[in-house]
C-alpha cells in the first residue's frame, strides 16, 4: 500500500507569503483600504511571557500601544505558533504567519482582504458555469491525442481535479510541509490496481487522503506517467524528449485556453461545493425553523466532507449565498433547472439557473439604488455582498412569512426525492 511519508521538516528561509500563501497578492489589486504587506520584509515578533506574549516591532523595540497589542491580539495568532511574523501595517492585506506544530506554515489575512476574495469567488461561479462544458470538451479531445504529449497529461490532471476535488498542489506546501496536492503527487502516492487508482497522501492541514477513480482512460496515463523516470507522477516528455512536470501554472494555463477566460483550478472546488449543497437541499422539504437551522449544519458538513475542509470554511467559502438564502425562504423546491445543457448535469443546470436569477435581482436592485442616490445628491455606493456573513436566524427570520404563506409547518424536514 502506497503511503505518504512523513518528515520534520529542516530549518528553512521564510518564505514571502502573497495573497493565499502561494500566490500573489500584488498581482492582484487590493480592496480600497488595504495594501499588500509581505513577510519577507522586517515585521512585529512576539515572545512568551507569565501571561500571554509581549510584541516587539522591526527594531527590537517593545510595543506598549495598546490599540497596537489590541489589533494584535485579535489576529488570534495560536500560541503554540512559532516563528511568527506580524504585519506593522493595520491595513496590510496579510496580517501575520507562523509555523505551526508541524512545522506547516500559516497566514493570517485582513478581514477585508478574505471578504473581498470570498465576493470575487463567488461573481465569477456562474462564469465559470457556463465555460464547463467547454472545458470538458476540450479535455474528453485531449485525452484521445496519440503518444503521451503535455496536453493529455495535463488534460488528465484537470478531469482529476473535476471528479475528485483534490486540491491542486503547491510546490511549495510541498516542500515546506510535506502536503501534497495533483501536481506535487510523487509516484509513492498512488497504486495503480487492475481497476483502478488508489491515491494516498497528506494535503492540505495534514489532511489524509485516500482517494479511489475508476477511470480506465486515467489509469492507463497514470500508468505510463508513473513509467518515466524521476519522482514526480505527473510528467511528459517535450518535443525535445526532455522530461518536464505538470504544475499548477500548467493546469491554469490550460483552463485559460480551454475556456477562453481566466479560470483556476480552485474555481472547480467552489463550483461543486457549492453545486452538492443545492442538489443536497433541493431535496428537503422543512417544516420549521430549527428543522430547518439543522438540516443546513448537517449539510455543511457533508461538503466539507466532499472537499476535505472545515465546516466554518465550506460556509464562508464554498456555498453561494444565495443557495442558503433561496433555501430559507423555500424557493429552492421551485426552482426549475432549465433545459438540459451538453456538459453539465442536473444540478450544475439549477446552480446555472439559480445565480442568473440571482444576478437578474442583484441589477434590478443596483439600478434601483443608484437611481435613488442620485435622487438623494448622493454617489452610489457599493459593498461587498453582505450575504455572505449574514446570520442563518437572521434569514429565518426574514424567511418566516414566506414560509407561513407556503404552508411549510406541516411536517418535519425530511428528504424528498427530485
Amino acid at each position: 500500500m502506497a503511503t505518504a511519508t512523513h518528515t520534520t521538516p529542516a530549518p528553512r528561509k521564510r518564505a514571502a507569503a502573497n495573497g493565499n500563501g502561494h500566490g500573489h497578492a500584488d498581482a492582484e489589486p487590493m480592496p480600497p483600504g488595504l495594501r499588500h504587506a509581505d513577510d519577507s520584509k522586517a515585521g512585529y515578533t512576539r515572545k512568551r511571557a507569565k501571561t500571554g506574549f509581549t510584541y516587539f516591532d522591526a527594531t527590537g523595540k517593545r510595543i506598549v500601544d495598546a490599540a497596537v497589542i489590541q489589533r494584535i491580539d485579535s489576529l488570534a495568532i495560536p500560541p503554540a505558533y512559532e516563528d511568527v511574523w506580524i504585519c506593522p501595517d493595520a491595513r496590510g492585506h496579510l496580517q501575520a504567519t507562523g509555523r505551526d506544530a508541524r512545522g506547516r506554515k500559516q497566514y493570517r489575512y485582513h478581514s477585508r482582504w478574505r471578504e473581498t476574495r470570498d465576493a470575487d469567488k463567488y461573481q465569477r461561479m456562474a462564469e465559470f458555469g457556463r465555460a464547463l462544458p467547454k472545458i470538458r470538451a476540450r479535455v474528453a479531445r485531449d485525452l484521445k491525442l496519440r503518444g503521451m504529449p503535455g496536453d493529455k497529461v495535463i488534460a488528465a490532471v484537470v478531469r482529476l481535479l473535476d471528479t475528485t476535488l483534490i486540491r491542486i498542489g503547491s510546490a511549495e506546501y510541498a516542500r515546506d510541509n510535506q502536503s501534497y496536492g495533483l501536481t506535487t503527487l510523487r509516484k509513492k502516492h498512488v497504486k495503480i490496481e487492475a481497476g483502478q487508482l488508489r491515491f494516498q497522501f497528506r494535503g492540505k492541514s495534514g489532511i489524509e487522503h485516500d482517494v479511489s477513480v475508476d477511470d480506465p482512460r486515467i489509469r492507463r496515463i497514470v500508468r505510463r506517467c508513473a513509467e518515466l523516470p524521476g519522482h514526480d507522477l505527473f510528467q511528459y516528455l517535450d518535443e525535445d524528449g526532455t522530461r518536464r512536470t505538470v504544475g499548477s501554472a500548467d493546469i491554469n494555463d490550460y483552463l485559460r485556453r480551454a475556456s477562453g477566460a481566466d479560470f483556476t483550478a480552485k474555481d472547480y472546488r467552489t463550483w461543486a461545493g457549492s453545486v452538492f449543497a443545492l442538489a443536497a437541499l433541493r431535496k428537503l422539504v422543512c417544516g420549521s425553523a430549527a428543522d430547518a437551522r439543522r438540516h443546513l449544519v448537517a449539510i455543511v458538513k457533508e461538503v466539507a466532507t466532499l472537499l476535505r475542509n472545515t465546516p466554518a470554511v465550506c460556509r464562508r467559502c464554498y456555498i453561494h449565498p444565495e443557495i442558503i438564502g433561496a433555501f430559507e425562504a423555500a424557493e429552492l423546491q421551485s426552482l426549475i433547472p432549465g433545459s438540459p445543457r451538453r456538459g453539465l448535469k442536473v444540478d450544475e443546470v439549477a446552480l446555472t439557473t439559480l445565480l442568473a436569477q440571482a444576478a437578474k435581482r442583484a441589477k434590478k436592485r443596483a439600478l434601483r439604488l443608484a437611481r435613488e442616490d442620485t435622487g438623494n445628491g448622493r454617489m452610489p455606493s457599493s459593498s461587498v455582498d453582505s450575504g455572505i456573513d449574514r446570520s442563518l436566524t437572521g434569514l429565518l427570520k426574514k424567511s418566516r412569512a414566506v414560509r407561513r404563506k407556503a404552508g411549510a409547518a406541516q411536517a418535519p424536514c425530511s428528504r424528498r426525492t427530485l
